[in-house]
């Protein structure tokens, strides 16, 4: 096993990581990053002393990764611990201040000052606490981390311990414990505490919803990851103040509006500018509620399905059709695992898609730092965006090997075994019903989002029919991938394909649009950037030159002669090696081009003429 190491890696300053802010969707001018050196210890402990605490640990980078100093996996039945001092900034004081976290994996337990904030479940999601109470002028936080990570039922994306099998290359180190910002702002009595902005496309308006804290603050402070209730003691909501709001393009003031906080409040825009990824332009918004000022941003675009002029259903973006054309991304770093090592290396890859032509990035079984989705939010990036798995220890002779032997017979099997899927423990279908609800709610703001995936090929699939009808009512906006690749329920807004080894054949469907949602997966062992020597790929070639033909051919031969049978979408499997998976179409450490960019832009410009000739619009 080698360790590599991204440029960016190689820069990382220990007291100065990840100092963007990291809610680009509600930005205040507070802020207070609480990212850098913490004290750690591990131990079969729930509890330690002050001398315990032994190791530095550069937050927020998890403790397998080099980034972080430590380079120890968090194993089951022991306990992580944290601890950070620090002095409240002097503008905080006299005003209420919120800890917030991106993301903490798995549970974790958060105390300041020795006062139990509350607790949080689920690796991939923000949560946050009231913490003004518990404040003094010097202070302590501590946090007690654990992580089952495939021995509980909670959502660990491609995280496994124990590796082994043919399969085992699609599954990378686990990882633990604080992976994203820890930040602080302060905020008045009454605050803004989300905004949820849709674009009525049709109607050439935008929609706001406005919701406050303070107001009841009994009814809710304290825990990150409870609803907040919205009501006062006989269920009517009370709200003192009218939110005044700014929509600007660049410095022109484009529309003016009053909200009333808990109401949908419909501002015209008339002429809009659409945002796609060939051009994506977004409108700054300005709240002001009382002595409280968030700025946020959206685009004005429309996902949906509909029939080109030769009666085929297809994917239309902005009352378009449209070819959603991407690459997988798993979202890794060789030095640093989920967290990227910086800012800039999140717009590396962002970038070196779009220069090979890609318009969109399936986000595979994870949840990124915010800072992703506004990067392709403002560069012009699409993004299908996975539920992260979890469930039981899969059986990948049945998740893989049936759907491998006989496409047909996957697709007739319910889902509603739950032993079958390992989804038998209760409890951990409920929290996967939160997280799924989370993150609709975390990411709702992006425009960048064209469609969520509850489902990836059976891993932890339950009951997707109900799924899909629970994520239509959080968001009727964008479309549904119901379940990616093979167990199919019929249900969700596209017949979706995973094809690695077989000739692409199917039928077009009258109700859901065809989409290749993986493909691909050609590998190619780049000397002195591999991570190990074990290589996994679904064919393999021993060349730059002998990869960039073979994925031609596959272009020429599978991709364009489809198009007029109904396929609108093709996502290639993917950005970059990861691990001893060595199928990406850059390197680990993002240093090799493995494709050549030139030929793969020409061959995305021909798919794009392609499928505009056939799916002109009546």
């Amino acid at each position: 096993m080698t360790k590599l190491s991204s440029r960016w890696g190689k820069e990382v300053d220990r007291e100065n990581v990840w100092q963007e802010y990291p809610r680009p969707t509600l930005v205040r001018d507070s802020f207070y990053n609480l990212n850098g050196e913490w004290d750690c210890c591990f131990s079969v402990s729930d509890e330690v002393q002050a001398y315990e605490y032994n190791r530095k640990i550069v937050v927020p980078f998890s403790p397998e990764t080099a980034l972080s100093g430590v380079e120890e996996i968090l194993k089951p039945g022991m306990y992580l611990h944290y601890r950070k001092t620090f002095l409240l900034p002097e503008s905080f004081r006299g005003k209420r201040v919120i800890l917030h976290f991106g993301a903490v994996d798995q549970e974790c337990e958060v105390f300041l000052n020795g006062i139990l904030l509350g607790g949080h479940k689920g690796g991939y999601l923000p949560f946050s606490f009231d913490v003004t109470e518990a404040l003094r002028e010097e202070n302590v936080l501590t946090l007690r981390v654990t992580d089952e990570t495939e021995h509980s039922p909670h959502a660990r994306g491609k995280q496994k311990f124990s590796k082994k099998g043919i399969l085992s290359s699609l599954f990378y180190t686990p990882q633990s414990g604080i992976w994203q910002t820890v930040w602080m702002e302060s905020v008045p009595e009454e605050y803004i505490e989300w905004v949820k902005i849709t674009p009525l496309y049709d109607a050439g308006a935008v929609k706001v919803r406005i919701k406050t804290a303070g107001e009841n603050r009994d009814s809710y402070a304290g825990t990150g990851d409870a609803a907040a209730a919205e009501t006062g003691s006989k269920g009517v909501a009370k709200y003192r103040q009218t939110a005044h709001i700014t929509i600007m393009e660049g410095d022109r003031t484009v529309a003016q509006a009053q909200a009333v906080p808990g109401k949908d409040c419909v501002i015209a825009l008339d002429g809009f500018r659409s945002w796609s990824p060939e051009e994506p332009f977004l409108y700054d918004v300005k709240i002001v509620l009382g002595d409280d000022t968030v700025t946020s941003y959206f685009g004005m675009r429309k996902i949906s399905t509909g029939r080109d002029e030769n009666g085929v259903l297809r994917f239309f973006l902005n009352n378009e059709p449209y070819f959603f054309n991407g690459l997988l991304d798993q979202g890794y770093w060789p030095e640093s695992l989920m967290t990227p090592p910086c800012d800039e290396a999140l717009v590396y890859d962002i970038h070196k898609q779009k220069e090979m032509g890609y318009n969109t990035i399936r986000k595979h079984v994870k949840v990124e730092t915010e800072r992703f989705y506004y990067h392709c939010d403002r560069l012009g990036m699409l993004v299908w965006q996975d539920m992260p798995n979890g469930g039981g220890a899969y059986n990948m002779l049945f998740v893989a090997g049936i759907a491998n032997f006989s496409d047909s017979i996957a697709r007739e099997m319910s889902d509603s075994n739950y032993r079958r899927f390992k989804r038998e423990d209760r409890e951990g279908r409920r929290q996967y019903c939160r997280d799924l609800a989370g993150m609709v709610k975390h990411l709702y703001q992006h425009p960048c989002i064209a469609v969520w995936v509850p489902f990836n090929e059976g891993w932890g699939q339950f009951d997707a029919a109900k799924i899909t009808d629970k994520l239509r009512s959080l968001d009727g906006t964008r479309l549904i991938n119901q379940a990616c690749g093979w167990f199919d329920q019929k249900g969700g807004d596209m017949y979706s394909i995973h094809n690695y080894n077989r000739r692409l054949m199917f039928s077009p469907q009258e109700e859901r649009v065809v989409a290749l949602s993986e493909y691909g997966g050609y590998a190619y062992p780049v000397k002195g950037h591999l991570f190990s020597r074990k290589k996994f790929g679904y064919r393999h070639y021993d060349s730059a030159e002998a990869l960039t033909a073979a994925y031609r051919r596959l272009m020429e031969k599978e991709i364009f002669p489809n198009v007029a049978r109904g396929l609108s979408a093709a996502i290639y499997t993917q950005v970059s090696d990861i691990e001893t998976e060595i199928n990406g179409v850059v390197t680990y450490d993002r240093e090799v081009d493995k494709l050549s960019r030139d030929v793969v832009r020409e061959l995305n410009e021909k798919l794009y003429r392609v499928f505009d000739g056939c799916a002109k619009f009546s």
